[in-house]
């Protein structure tokens, strides 16, 4: 017999996942399945993740947002890539930058162009040869021209920095209009069936009773179903990303409006800053072994750009994953699932990829296992990709300034990451493993940014004449040099667009 539909669904917490993950599926499902969040006021959410990566454009034009008006309904402002300052030392800056990195030939990528040259001493800073590194730098934006075939504005790529319950509260607006009812209320106790173990229902302090067939557990670290209920068990990374600590504060706007985040290094972690319209976010994070919590506030504090506007908040967290991110008739979407630090912005895009997989493995009632094996498999991968990369930034550095950076400079780390240092130091390849998230051109500008110098390139760069590759790279950094001067400024380009009424 063919296995019913899922016809209820229950969404447990708010927050950006509850909210992202009610939005997807009453777009999707349209009215075919009843959807309930349960959320309480009370409890508080993490509320740092305001900074995103181009993917978080598809999940919107998926629910056919208007960019405008969510610009306008969340504070929100443009973002080109991530500024790195004192990461491969003190005094260093570099840009991560999304999108392109030169331009790719039919025989070889860019860079190993840009590498010959960079060895004869006739090549500018890898960043000259991004536009979005360029525009960025001067504080410039326009979306992509894609019109413009061949151009480099056709390749401008651009995600967004947001106030995170802004959003929230927009997607709800969008969730409840499709149908979607909210429940107020702190759940007290959850029911399952005494046969297999499956979550039937949960329970409400005023004594409500919400019956389900497929949950949701958007309830943030604490993993109320995922974990304090099905004991899906954590894979701790501490040993690779050792920072279990933040304090958030926002401040003052000030001038240039910024189209990037910034990551500064400080002696035992690093600091976020991320422009809104109407505010900075700010936040250090930081790894307790190595420094008091007194300290890393007066770090904080001395280094913000404008008056802050409410005192620290203190956070705690420990970086890893589930071990089974999809356990019976539940799956954990969001920081239930796992906590990877904030470094290159990946939190929300973790939520997008757990929708998406939701909904290409969405169950029938009898949640066949091969199924959830396969969701829990892709990940897996996901996360351990996502966590490589995070990694190379702590290990990538000659710092050793502080007990910190001995440790990360000399900690070992995973041998997928390995590998990837050692393809790129020897010959400068670049080895991207199927769909992982970041491709070849964010690994080379952090490896690059990092010091990692690769002892030689691929030959067939020598194939050609040296003042060929010459002009062939000069061109390119004069063309995207041309186009970012006669860009708009990022707060001329809101005014016109975009601008928050409260602005």
């Amino acid at each position: 017999m063919t296995p019913e539909p899922v016809r209820n669904i229950v969404i447990v917490g708010g927050g950006t996942a509850g909210w992202m993950t009610a939005a997807a599926l009453s777009k999707v499902l349209e009215g075919q399945c009843n959807i309930r969040l349960v959320e309480s006021d009370e409890i508080g959410i993490i509320g740092v993740g305001e900074a995103t990566i181009p993917h978080i454009g598809e999940f919107n034009r998926a629910l056919e947002i208007d960019e405008d008006e969510f610009m306008r309904a969340t504070q929100g402002t443009f973002k080109l890539g991530i500024e790195f300052l004192n990461w491969g030392a003190i005094g260093d800056r570099y840009m991560h930058g999304f999108g392109f990195v030169g331009q790719a030939t039919q025989a070889l990528p860019f860079h190993h162009f840009w590498l010959r040259l960079a060895k004869l001493g006739k090549a500018s800073p890898l960043d000259a040869y991004s536009i979005n590194t360029v525009a960025a730098y001067q504080a410039k934006f326009m979306r992509a021209r894609t019109d413009m075939v061949g151009s480099p504005v056709a390749d401008i790529a651009h995600a967004y920095h947001f106030d995170a319950g802004l959003y929230a509260r927009f997607l709800r607006g969008y969730a409840e209009k499709r149908g979607v009812i909210r429940t107020e209320g702190k759940i007290a106790q959850v029911l399952q069936r005494a046969d297999d173990g499956f979550i039937e229902a949960v329970v409400l302090e005023s004594g409500e009773r919400i019956d389900g067939q497929f949950f949701i557990d958007c309830s943030g670290m604490r993993g109320l179903l995922i974990e304090q209920t099905l004991h899906a068990g954590f894979d701790d990374w501490s040993q690779w990303l050792p920072v279990n600590r933040a304090l958030a504060v926002p401040c003052e706007s000030v001038d240039p409006l910024l189209p990037y985040t910034r990551s500064t290094a400080h002696t035992a972690g690093w600091q976020w800053r991320i422009p809104l319209q109407h505010r900075i976010g700010n936040g250090h994070i930081y790894c307790s072994s190595f420094m008091e919590q007194d300290e890393a506030t007066s770090i904080l504090m001395k280094n913000l750009d404008g008056k802050p506007l409410a005192e620290p908040r203190p956070l705690k967290f420990t970086t890893g994953r589930r071990k089974s991110f999809w356990t019976k008739n539940c799956v954990a979407v969001g920081l239930s699932s796992g906590f990877l630090e904030p470094l290159e912005s990946t939190s929300i895009h973790l939520i997008n990829t757990a929708i998406s997989r939701i909904i290409s493995f969405f169950p029938q009632s009898g949640f066949d296992a091969a199924d959830i094996a396969e969701y829990n498999t892709q990940t897996h991968w996901e996360y351990e990709r996502i966590r490589d990369f995070l990694v190379l930034h702590y290990k990538a550095t000659i710092r050793d300034d502080s007990e910190f950076w001995n440790y990360c400079r000399t900690m070992p780390v995973p041998d997928t990451l390995q590998r990837k240092i050692d393809l790129f130091r020897s010959n400068g390849r670049i080895q991207r493993d199927g769909l992982e998230l970041f491709a070849e051109p964010s690994w080379l500008q952090v490896m690059v940014g990092q010091r990692i110098v690769p002892q030689a390139y691929h030959p067939f760069a020598d194939l050609r004449p040296e003042a060929e590759v010459e002009s062939y790279v000069k061109h390119i950094e004069q063309v995207i040099a041309k186009c970012v001067r006669v860009m708009p400024t990022q707060a001329d380009y809101i005014a016109k667009h975009c601008a928050a009424n409260s602005a």
